[in-house]
């Protein structure tokens, strides 16, 4: 049986054969022939390479305050009003207009329509009534740029939001370019609980309005951002932004030489800038904007309490020396806590109490009964990397200009950055450094964040007096640049009185790039907008 079955496969096989070749196949006319297709070219997704030193503390608008997070949340959010990238003019962002009304103290916004959060969530005005609502419960760190000048806010219609506001505020366009009024989604944001990581958020990743988002986040390693298609303006010219986050200047710089990094953005040793401002193959971008260093002071409890003994320090400060031993000339001396440039300015710190005038610290001592067979004691802390590695220099040089009177016992402390902002906000630290990167172009910024009763506890000061919070309801709610000027000359002559801060320089600041990255727009705000930069 088999067998038949075997050669009655191979007759019908046979039987094909000669079917097929019973007639023969004419070629198919030219014409007739399908056309070759051209290999489609896929381009590669442009990658930018950034590298920092700087660290993120909580993801959240709503309480972060330190420059790096606020650079993020430039990017991955956006405000209502913004900065033109570059320079300090303000632009329509979500919001397409606003008017103000006769008396300066409601600012009404109308909103972009079909904007979507990365999520789909639409935007609207309930979100954003819901964001404001939300930093005033939370009261975190920066909620005084809201809670000082916005009594409540109201839904008009779907697109239409009003601000009303505590006092008339002719600035109040550049406070709601600034993070904690950025909108963010009620659909993952709890509403009574400040979040840290993405991982906190429901569904566990941060969903924005901005240029990018965030696709990645390893804390202290790498943060990646994605172009945002989703985006109501001009869609970013680079695919990927790829934050590493280095443990210290020296490996950073040594990834730019190596080539494994395209950028380079706070903070370098003094010695790598000097370096690298010489090397033909790198891009030097030096801002020399309204970013200062200054001393805090812990002024309700802690040792310092006692005005004279800030005084005393304040007049130790040799800005020069720090100047030159610290920063190798990268800086220049600060004489107030408004920049030099700035609008109002003044050197009322020069003086009065000029730079270090050991004759005056050893008299304001003596008051307290402190002399060399009984110092003054306490601890001066710093924190090692949030700032650079010359941090330590800066502690070490300072010291010695505090120890030139032998009235004063320094004890060096340090804490990195998440623990050093927990110290000041329990009270920890009786003296510390900071740097100011402003949150709005004005000198207001510069005096109500550190010495307004709501600004300063922010920083762990705690300094309250109301003579000076009189002072800035006065400045905020005038439109009249006289009266302004002459409020913050008042304001800088009781500064040297109180000395709730003490200014020591101003900074430049330094972004390196290799030759092909391009549009490192960071003008006096400080906001670095990732979106218009480009490789070629």
């Amino acid at each position: 049986m088999k067998k038949i079955l075997i050669v009655m496969l191979v007759l019908v096989l046979c039987a094909g054969f000669a079917f097929a070749g019973g007639k023969k196949e004419e070629p198919a006319p030219a014409e007739e022939k399908a056309p070759v297709q051209a290999e489609k070219v896929v381009e590669k997704p442009s990658v930018l390479v950034y590298a920092t030193t700087d660290t993120v503390i909580d993801m959240d608008p709503a309480n972060a305050y330190d420059f790096f997070t606020w650079e993020l949340f430039q990017n991955v959010y956006k405000g209502l009003l913004a900065y033109e990238p570059g320079t300090t003019d303000i632009v329509p962002a979500l919001a397409e207009s606003y008017e103000i009304n006769a008396a300066g103290d409601e600012y009404t916004f109308h909103l972009r329509r079909d904007v979507k959060f990365t999520d789909g969530t639409p935007f609207t005005a309930d979100v954003v009534k819901w964001s404001i609502d939300r930093v005033i419960s939370l009261a975190g760190d920066p909620s005084w740029l809201v809670i000082d000048y916005v009594k409540s806010v109201d839904v008009v219609d779907d697109y239409t939001v009003r601000f009303n506001l505590n006092f008339p505020c002719g600035f109040f366009p550049s406070l709601v370019a600034t993070v904690p009024y950025f909108p963010v989604n009620p659909n993952i944001y709890p509403v009574d609980t400040i979040v840290r990581d993405p991982g906190e958020l429901k569904g566990g990743a941060i969903v924005g309005l901005g240029a990018y988002k965030i696709v990645s986040f390893k804390r202290d390693e790498e943060i990646i951002l994605d172009k945002n298609e989703l985006y109501f303006g001009k869609k970013a010219n680079i695919d990927r932004i790829v934050i590493r986050q280095f443990a210290d200047a020296t490996t950073m710089r040594l990834a730019l030489e190596r080539g494994e990094v395209d950028l380079v953005y706070k903070t370098l040793n003094p010695s790598d800038i000097a370096d690298l401002e010489k090397n033909p193959e790198f891009t030097t971008n030096k801002m020399s904007g309204p970013y200062i260093r200054y001393m805090c002071f812990e002024t309700s409890e802690s040792v310092f309490k006692d005005k004279r003994l800030r005084q005393a320090f304040g007049a130790l400060i040799n800005r020069q020396e720090i100047i030159d031993k610290v920063y190798l000339g990268q800086a220049e001396p600060l004489y107030s806590m408004i920049p030099n440039g700035m609008i109002f300015h003044t050197n009322d710190f020069k003086t009065a109490l000029g730079d270090g005038n050991v004759a005056k610290a050893n008299s304001l001592l003596a008051e307290l009964g402190y002399t060399a067979a009984n110092p003054f004691e306490f601890e001066l802390w710093y924190t090692p990397s949030h700032y650079g590695d010359a941090e330590v220099n800066l502690a070490e040089v300072m010291k010695a200009n505090l120890e030139k009177s032998p009235a004063m016992k320094v004890t060096i402390k340090s804490a990195e950055w998440a623990t050093y902002r927990d110290q000041w906000s329990n009270k920890q630290m009786p003296a510390y450094f900071l740097g100011w990167y402003p949150d709005y172009i004005d000198p207001d910024n510069y005096t109500a964040a550190f010495a307004g009763t709501v600004g300063s506890a922010g920083l762990g000061i705690f300094f309250s007096d109301p003579r000076f919070d009189e002072l800035f309801i006065k400045e905020q709610s005038s439109p009249d640049n006289a009266v302004r000027k002459a409020v913050f000359e008042e304001l800088q002559a009781l500064w040297t009185e109180e000395c709730p801060t003490v200014p020591i320089l101003q900074a430049y600041l330094y972004v390196f790039t290799k030759k092909n990255i391009k549009n490192v727009k960071i003008g006096p705000t400080l906001i670095f907008n990732y979106n218009v930069l480009t490789i070629e």
